[in-house]
């Protein structure tokens, strides 16, 4: 079984792929997956299909019949059997692919086609040049094992079957490569689309991040050779993990410029997304859910157990950051604060469970609406709060004994090493076998809608946790304080963007001020007590008093509507964090 694709005609976005099997079943079928794991949404990329035919050993056209969106049957009657077709691929994103006169990249599950009944064979690809001269220089980065053709060239590669055939997404174009070993493994940081970055930097610094984490589960890496491998845009942000590599997405403010600067806050965000990505190596790609084994890529594979694949992730990425020492305390705290912060601010927080929030992810998480903050949680930040509750209950009762790290070395060594799933109960029995006590109180925060004692815990490791108003959209929360108020006194409780006509309504909070005058998403709000709004328009609000009525004027579409908005005070969900006992902090912030 041996695949051909090649970069046919990137200013229409072509990829042409062959398919040549020498032992074909007679009426052979094949699909394409629907959704490819780690993000959780049916995708659907046979969409992207175009032209698909096949020929016999005779090079003679075969009748195909197409079986439902992503399933084809050959009528052969011969075990020879070519399948050719074209791949649209305009998708800037992680998941899919993506071709222009720039760059290419694509994920295994959106351009190969499965063999039905030969998922465990093994597989041989070639990855061919494009055959525009102007981009024969294009260079090519993959964690696919290589059989032919010099490093970060195109040539022909293996895969043990097909599962490990679409784990390995493929970058291509003019590429900026950086190298580095982290206990005893090779490393590749491939940036496409990058004009400047201090690469001596983000390998110096992304290799601490990769040693803490390989030493944490033992010491040893379970791969060969890992690749970073972002397309860097103008405004970009995501990633998405694979078994020995990850992609990603960053802004070029996010990348380091010198090699002794500070880590800023865009620097941090991608040094974070790094960290996140890697720490799926272990929590996710080998130890994984049982509904998991094997995947199921035709159809949703639900689970109650995404709060720990992701929110125990997000947990540890901004704190593996800090604990590898790339930010300080502060640093880390603000980071906290932030996603402390996004929680309490959605009232969905009330109305679904973390559990429910992971089983729904296929149709709620994933295809979120202007609604999505009143009505679900997340269980990536939610999540991490849930893990940052037992991480410091572990530490708190244990007196530094145990933490959370004890909670991914075992779920490594009995479910990671061993192939077997995790069921719902599998992170709880090694909590209460920690900490020797019965732990429903805890996990009981998994199934209902309580906030989570944070604030009582926090204080128990010397920091002081704070809840007060926002400031604004930007306002993420801090980890300072300076003794000064912070916070509106004044709330309006909508998101907007200022634009030439007024201020376009993103999403409002159900029970805010701009509730109850009858704002709505997709309004556009002209005037307050007949004067035009601007960007300023909240602070502004700041110079009346609780309790006037201000006249507001928007259009919804084409129609004018009128409302009255009552001052009140602002609702307080944005959270302050800081070190008020630094001896007792030790227990969890001491690295």
């Amino acid at each position: 079984m041996h695949y051909h694709i090649v970069p046919l005609d990137p200013k229409a976005h072509l990829f042409h792929v062959t398919l040549t099997l020498d032992n074909a079943q007679k009426a052979q079928e094949f699909s394409l997956p629907a959704w490819l794991p780690g993000s959780y949404m049916i995708r659907d990329f046979a969409r992207n299909i175009i032209d698909i035919s096949a020929l016999d050993e005779n090079n003679q056209v075969i009748a195909l019949t197409q079986l439902d969106k992503q399933r084809w049957r050959a009528a052969n009657t011969s075990p020879k059997l070519t399948l050719s077709y074209q791949v649209y691929a305009w998708d800037l994103s992680v998941r899919s692919a993506h071709l222009d006169m720039s760059h290419g990249f694509f994920n295994g599950s959106s351009v190969f086609l499965s063999v039905t009944g030969t998922e465990d064979n093994p597989s041989t690809v070639t990855i061919a040049k494009p055959q525009d001269a102007l981009l024969q220089h294009w260079q090519l980065a993959t964690s696919l094992k290589r059989m032919s053709g010099d490093e970060f060239g195109f040539g022909d590669f293996s895969a043990e079957n097909y599962q490990d055939l679409i784990d390995h997404p493929v970058e291509m174009g003019e590429l900026i490569i950086g190298q580095f070993d982290a206990c005893g493994v090779h490393h590749d940081v491939v940036l496409s689309g990058a004009s400047r970055v201090n690469m001596a930097r983000l390998c110096q610094d992304l290799k601490t991040i990769c040693e803490y984490q390989i030493n944490l589960f033992g010491g040893q890496a379970p791969f060969e050779r890992y690749v970073f491998m972002t397309r860097v845009l103008d405004n970009g942000f995501g990633g998405l993990e694979h078994k020995a590599s990850t992609a990603l997405m960053c802004s070029r403010k996010d990348l380091p410029q010198s090699l002794d600067a500070k880590v800023n806050k865009d620097y941090r965000t991608y040094l974070s997304l790094c960290s996140h990505e890697y720490f799926h190596s272990w929590n996710v790609k080998r130890i994984l859910p049982k509904e998991f084994i094997p995947f199921d890529l035709s159809q949703e594979s639900y689970t109650n157990q995404l709060w720990a694949y992701e929110g125990i992730t997000s947990y540890f990425d901004d704190f593996i950051t800090y604990r590898a020492g790339c930010i300080d305390a502060s640093s880390y705290l603000e980071l906290l604060s932030a996603t402390m912060t996004r929680v309490y601010r959605g009232q969905g927080r009330f109305k679904q469970s973390l559990k429910a929030s992971s089983f729904n992810a296929w149709t709620k998480f994933y295809k979120q609406d202007e609604n999505a903050a009143n009505a679900i949680v997340s269980y990536y930040t939610k999540g991490a709060l849930f893990a940052l509750m037992l991480d410091l209950t572990l530490r708190i009762e244990s007196k530094g004994k145990y933490s959370l790290d004890n909670l991914m070395q075992q779920l490594w060594q009995h479910h990671g090493l061993t192939g077997v799933g995790t069921d719902e109960n599998s992170h709880k029995a090694i909590i209460e076998q920690l900490l020797g006590r019965n732990c429903d109180e805890l996990f009981s925060y998994l199934d209902n809608t309580e906030d989570l004692p944070l604030e009582a815990l926090l204080a128990k490791v010397g920091i002081e946790m704070t809840l007060r108003a926002s400031e604004g959209g930007n306002d993420l929360g801090d980890s300072l304080n300076d003794g000064k108020p912070r916070g509106y006194k004044i709330g309006f409780g909508a998101k907007f963007k200022a634009e030439a006509s007024g201020l376009t309504i993103i999403s409002v909070t159900q029970g805010s001020p701009a509730h109850d005058a009858g704002l709505s998403a997709g309004d556009v709000l002209i005037s307050c007590d007949a004067l035009k709004v601007t960007a300023e328009f909240e602070r502004q609000l700041q110079d009346h008093q609780l309790g006037e009525r201000l006249t507001l004027h928007w259009f919804r579409r084409d129609v004018l509507m009128q409302g009255q908005l009552t001052l009140q005070a602002p609702m307080l969900d944005t959270v302050a964090l800081r070190i008020s006992d630094p001896d007792a902090a030790k227990i969890w912030l001491s690295y």
